[in-house]
Formats: structure tokens, C-alpha cells, sequence
């Protein structure tokens, strides 16, 4: 208590990890001791310990089952060295760890023995914390979880439990960190307590005791309609469902799916499309080419969010634009504007940064070069813009950007207008024309410049998907793709559009789900802003079932591509799954927001509240809202069904 009262005591803010083996007490003595040794040696040789100690700025105390680290330098620090140890543990699963973390104020004292101790909040809540988990479980303080939200690398490891109460009455507020290779993705014990409970007692009350409910027996058992009885309460469980995982949903890995706009990162982007001011305005295609060009270059850079090409094309060249409500439609600070004036062998290229919260012009350059040049203008650009974002670039990242796609001016004309097709197109009731003459563009492409390498990525993709979709479900149409995938390994092995393209044709030509999502692992190294891999994590790990994790997927997909509008009728899909209704109203308003005229659409978001409350009046009113419109002859879109993925409804938003 001296401690307490003492007026020169001083309070820091320090990073604590606090690590205890789970059944300590049960063990045999020299157990325990084997068990502290080997965890004391585990966490030794972690970099970040190594870091800290070597800078003296570390603080380590036994606490009898385990350790606690006290770090005075990054709140990143404590949780990167979890991350070492729960890597270091996968391999000794004998020793079974819990871990959690917390920042917060601490002060040194004293103990009865005359040694150095630390106390204060920051150390009791991160046992706290800590005791919320159970074996394998980093557990994070949610002010830990929302200093590290802000920034990418850590936002698809944090998921959001909720609160859980701990001893003295502590209600703590805790996230759950894991990766593929370290950490606990199953729910704590604790945590699926709380929700059992939940759901037994009345809404906004715990039910503890057995009397109560019996006591509701009789009750129900004289009810006169014992049907409507069970259908409230299976209305009542599906709702607390719904709300429970509504609220434990990951702090920045969410796609905001409940309507809340999440904070725009200052290094975010989006390349808007560019406007042909050629005279033939056959060019329009190369000047797509040359916009998608330099947004394909600054996604490659990890420090940068870069919104992808399908949601940016929404926003034609040429019409009037509110950056403000752009930047806000699509989450980003920044915005680039451009135009494209070829003539002859000379091209003009004009780009402008701006930031779209103020509109004000941070950067500008006009290009006039021979048109050989306009790759070389491409990365200029890129790298410009990056600079002026303060954006750190790798020497692999500037390599990548500096790297021509062809040398043929001819070829990339042609493969521009292929893109365009399979980005636009590909999903519509012209699926098969538009997939062959993607084809045959990509051929002529490649005829003229055979060492294109991208060329080939995006001809897989058009011959895999040609077969998937059964459109043309044929061997040899199988054997046109492999061969496309090999020849993009054999031009670049090591890049991560071929890496992508393998998956793509692992899962599309043989499900082969284990074999693509390792591709996928491989290419996110090098594409850190292409949602296409996010994308397509996510349809794989659905159809394994991993509903939870396929989710996580798709909302990741959809913050980097956030008006695809079939990726949000895909994350729809899994909150239906899910029973999360509310979030599922949200994402599927913000489809009809995209295309208020969507059948499909429009009838999935009336069974909302068939599938939630058992109420038809909704999809009552939707469906003679669409016959009205069809008699009037009034525009409608529709299109034709999917093969819907097994575990995924077949109604609505067709499945991937």
C-alpha cells in the first residue's frame, strides 16, 4: 500500500506480454521445471526479445507458471514476440501456451524480498486478458487490437471475441490474433460459455440457475399452439445468433458489412479512368490500358492500399465527378486522374494526384513521348505518385514497377481489350462469346509478342473459366489453359501473377482446394492489393466449409474492391450461411446501391426477413413489384445462375 500512496511514484506506459502453461499446476514437479525451461528458451531466442533486451528496453518477472515481458518500445513489439513463440510452439505441442497482451500503465516496486517488480493496470489487465484464452490462444487487449488496425499488416490477424468477464467482476474487451502459423483460431472456452448462457436466459439478462427455466416448463407445456411456441423460439435463437456474431466480427478485417464507414488509411488509392483525347477513339482501349497499367504498378506496393480495377471503372472518364464522394464510395484519401492523346508514334500522357478529401491537387505532369515510351511514362508515374504518398518501395516492389509488359505496342493494345472483356464481361449472359474472343485477342497478343508473359496469365484465366463454368467443359479446353499457366512459369517462375494463375486453374480445372490455396500463399507475397487472391481464398475455404475463414476472405476482397458487385453478392452468401442478418441487409443494400435493378439481388434482400423472422411480406411485395415491372416493359437485370458451391444456398447471388 506504501507503493500506492507514494506521491513520487512514477507511471509508464509499457507493452506487456504475459505468457502462462495451461495445466502447470497439474503437472509432476520436475515437469513443471522441464516445461519453464524449455518456454524460457523458446522465448530467448525470439527476435523481438533478443531486440528489446540488447536496447535495454525490456523487463522480464517469473510469475510462477510462466513470464511476464514488459516492452517500452512498440505496442507491435510484445505482440511480434507472440507471434515467435506461437511459431517456435507448433512445432512442441506438449507445451501448451496462453498468451495475452496489453498496453498500459505500469511502475516499478519493491517486493517483501527487497527485488525489483513492476505493477499497475497494464500488467493485471494483460493477465486478464490472458486468462480469457485457452491453450495456443494470443489474446490482445482491444486498445492493443485498435493500435494495430491501423495498419494493414495486422488487420486480417485480428478477430474481434467480444467482452469476457474475469475475476473481481473485470469486464475486458478482448480480440483474438492468429495467423496460419501461429495462435488459436477456435473460439476461447470462455467465450462459447457466455454465449450458451446467453441464449438460454431472456434477452439482456443471465440465467444461471436450473429453477428458473424449469419452472417455465408446465408453462409452455399448457400452451395452446405448441407449434408457434417452438417457431418463437427457434425466431428467438436465430436472432441472438445473428447478433452474436454480428459483434464478433474482426475490428478492421470487416468490410464494414453493418453500414459504419471504417477510417481511410492515408496511404490509400485509387486510379481513376483515364480520358481518351486521341482523335480515333479506337484508343480508348490502349488508354484503359496505360490507366490500369499504373494501378497495377502501385498495388504491387505493400505500404500502399490500392482499390482494384473493376470497382475504379464504375467512374467513366469524360463524366462529371465528386471526388469527395468517390474518395469516401471507394475508402480512399487519394485519388489519380489522367488522360491519354496519342498521335502517331508520339503519345501524351497527363496524370494529376489529388486528394479526395479536400480535392486539393497535390501532384501533376504532363508526359509527351514517342509512343515506345508510354511504359517506360507508366512507371514514372507510379513511382511518382508513391514518393509523393511517402510510400516505402522495396528494391524487388521497384523492380516490378520499372518492369515493361511487352515490347509490342500492337500486343498490348490487343491484350488491354481482352482485359477489359474479362474484367467486365466475363459474368454476364454473353459469357461465352466474351470469353472467346478474349481468347482470340490474348492468341494474337502473344503471336506478336510470345514472351508476354501477363498475356498468358490472363489466357488461363479465360480457359479455365470457359471450363468451370461449363461453357466449354471439354479436355482439350483444360489442356489450353495448363499450357498458358506453364508457359508464364517458364517466362517468370517467381512471379505472383503466375502463382495466381496456377490457382486459378488448380481450383477452377480440378477443385483442387489444398494445392490452390498454396499458390495463393505464394502469390499475396508479391500482390499485396490484388483482391482476386482474397477472392478466391475465399470461394475455396467455403467450399471446404471453412465458412468463418472464407468470410474473412471476402470482406478482405472487398475492402480492396469495394463496388464489385459480385463479390458482394458472394459475401451475402456468407452471411447467409452465417444467419448474420443484419450484416447480410447491409451488403445487400449496398449491391442495390450499385445496381438498384438487379433481380437477383432485389429477391435476396426480401428473404432476409423470411430466412430472419419467418415474415413474407417482403418477398410478397418484391415479387409483385418485379411482375409489375415486367408488364410495363420496364429495364430489368437478371442473369443466368451459377453452379452454386457445395454448403452455399442455391438462390439469390449465384456462388462461386
Amino acid at each position: 500500500m506504501s507503493d500506492v500512496a507514494n506521491p513520487d511514484l512514477r507511471l509508464e506506459i509499457a507493452h506487456v506480454l504475459f505468457i502462462d502453461i495451461v495445466g502447470y499446476s497439474k503437472m509432476l514437479i520436475n515437469e513443471q521445471s522441464e516445461s519453464l525451461q524449455e518456454l524460457n528458451q523458446i522465448v530467448r531466442e525470439t527476435a523481438a526479445f533478443r531486440a528489446a533486451e540488447a536496447a535495454g528496453k525490456l523487463a522480464r518477472f517469473p510469475t510462477g507458471d510462466g513470464m511476464a515481458l514488459v516492452f517500452s518500445t512498440t505496442p507491435e513489439a510484445p505482440v511480434e514476440c507472440a507471434l515467435e513463440i506461437g511459431k517456435a510452439l507448433k512445432s512442441r505441442p506438449e507445451l501448451r501456451v496462453r498468451m495475452g497482451v496489453h498496453s498500459g500503465p505500469v511502475s516499478a516496486v519493491t517486493d517483501v524480498n527487497d527485488r525489483s517488480n513492476i505493477a499497475g493496470s497494464g500488467i493485471n489487465i494483460a493477465q486478464r486478458v490472458m486468462d480469457c484464452g485457452d491453450a495456443g490462444h494470443i489474446l490482445l487487449s482491444k486498445r492493443v487490437a485498435e493500435d494495430l488496425a491501423q495498419y494493414r499488416q495486422w488487420q486480417s490477424r485480428l478477430h474481434d471475441l467480444g467482452e469476457c468477464q474475469v475475476k473481481h467482476d473485470v469486464t475486458v474487451s478482448v480480440v483474438n490474433l492468429y495467423t496460419d502459423e501461429a495462435g488459436n483460431a477456435t473460439i476461447p472456452g470462455k467465450f462459447v460459455k457466455s454465449s450458451s448462457m446467453a441464449r438460454k436466459g431472456p434477452s439482456g439478462s443471465r440465467s444461471t440457475a436450473g429453477s428458473e427455466s424449469k419452472s417455465r416448463i408446465p408453462l409452455m407445456a399448457l400452451a395452446v399452439v405448441a407449434l408457434l411456441i417452438i417457431g418463437g423460439a427457434i425466431w428467438f435463437f436465430s436472432r441472438q445468433t445473428a447478433t452474436t456474431r454480428s459483434t464478433s466480427a474482426a475490428p478492421s478485417n470487416s468490410s464494414s458489412p453493418a453500414g459504419a464507414s471504417a477510417a481511410i488509411p492515408e496511404k490509400s488509392i485509387a486510379v481513376l479512368p483515364f480520358e481518351n483525347l486521341s482523335d480515333d477513339k479506337q484508343n480508348a482501349f490502349f488508354t484503359d490500358g496505360v490507366q490500369d497499367e499504373i494501378l497495377t504498378d502501385l498495388a504491387k506496393v505493400a505500404d500502399l492500399k490500392v482499390i482494384s480495377r473493376t470497382s475504379v471503372m464504375q467512374y467513366k472518364s469524360g463524366a462529371a465527378r465528386n471526388l469527395r464522394d468517390i474518395g469516401q464510395q471507394l475508402g480512399v484519401a487519394h485519388l489519380v486522374e489522367g488522360s491519354v492523346q496519342r498521335a502517331g508514334n508520339k503519345v501524351r500522357v497527363n496524370a494529376q494526384l489529388i486528394d479526395a478529401r479536400s480535392d486539393a491537387h497535390q501532384w501533376a505532369q504532363v508526359y509527351d513521348r514517342p509512343i515506345d515510351d508510354v511504359f517506360a511514362i507508366q512507371s514514372e508515374i507510379a513511382k511518382a505518385i508513391a514518393d509523393q504518398l511517402q510510400a516505402k518501395l522495396s528494391p524487388s516492389e521497384k523492380k516490378a514497377i520499372e518492369q515493361r509488359p511487352t515490347s509490342d505496342i500492337a500486343a498490348f493494345d490487343l491484350y488491354s481489350r481482352a482485359k477489359t472483356l474479362l474484367i467486365t464481361l466475363a459474368f454476364s449472359a454473353n459469357a461465352r462469346p466474351n470469353l472467346l474472343q478474349a481468347v482470340e485477342l490474348l492468341n494474337q497478343a502473344i503471336t506478336r509478342d510470345p514472351a508476354f508473359f501477363e498475356a498468358y496469365c490472363q489466357l488461363s484465366y479465360a480457359h479455365d473459366q470457359l471450363y468451370f463454368l461449363g461453357l466449354d467443359h471439354t479436355s482439350a479446353r483444360l489442356a489450353q489453359g495448363e499450357t498458358a499457366v506453364q508457359t508464364a512459369f517458364r517466362l517468370r517462375p517467381d512471379a505472383g501473377e503466375a502463382h495466381l494463375a496456377r490457382a486459378e486453374h488448380l481450383y477452377r480445372g480440378y477443385l483442387d482446394y489444398a494445392g490452390a490455396l498454396a499458390e495463393l500463399e505464394i502469390a499475396r507475397k508479391t500482390l499485396p492489393n490484388d483482391a482476386r487472391i482474397f477472392e478466391l481464398m475465399g470461394y475455396v475455404t467455403r467450399r471446404q466449409g471453412k465458412q468463418d475463414e472464407a468470410l474473412r476472405n471476402l470482406e478482405r476482397a472487398l475492402q480492396l474492391d469495394p463496388r464489385n458487385f459480385f463479390t458482394l453478392q458472394q459475401v451475402a452468401l456468407s452471411y447467409v450461411n452465417l444467419r448474420r442478418y443484419p450484416d447480410e441487409i447491409a451488403v445487400l443494400d449496398r449491391g442495390l446501391a450499385i445496381k438498384p435493378d438487379d433481380i437477383d439481388t432485389r429477391v435476396a434482400r426480401a428473404l432476409v426477413d423470411l430466412d430472419w423472422k419467418a415474415d413474407t411480406r417482403a418477398l410478397d411485395e418484391t415479387i409483385g413489384s418485379i411482375q409489375a415491372q415486367k408488364s410495363t416493359g420496364s429495364k430489368l437485370e437478371a442473369k443466368p445462375l451459377l453452379v452454386p458451391a457445395p454448403g452455399c444456398p442455391a438462390r439469390g447471388a449465384s456462388s462461386k
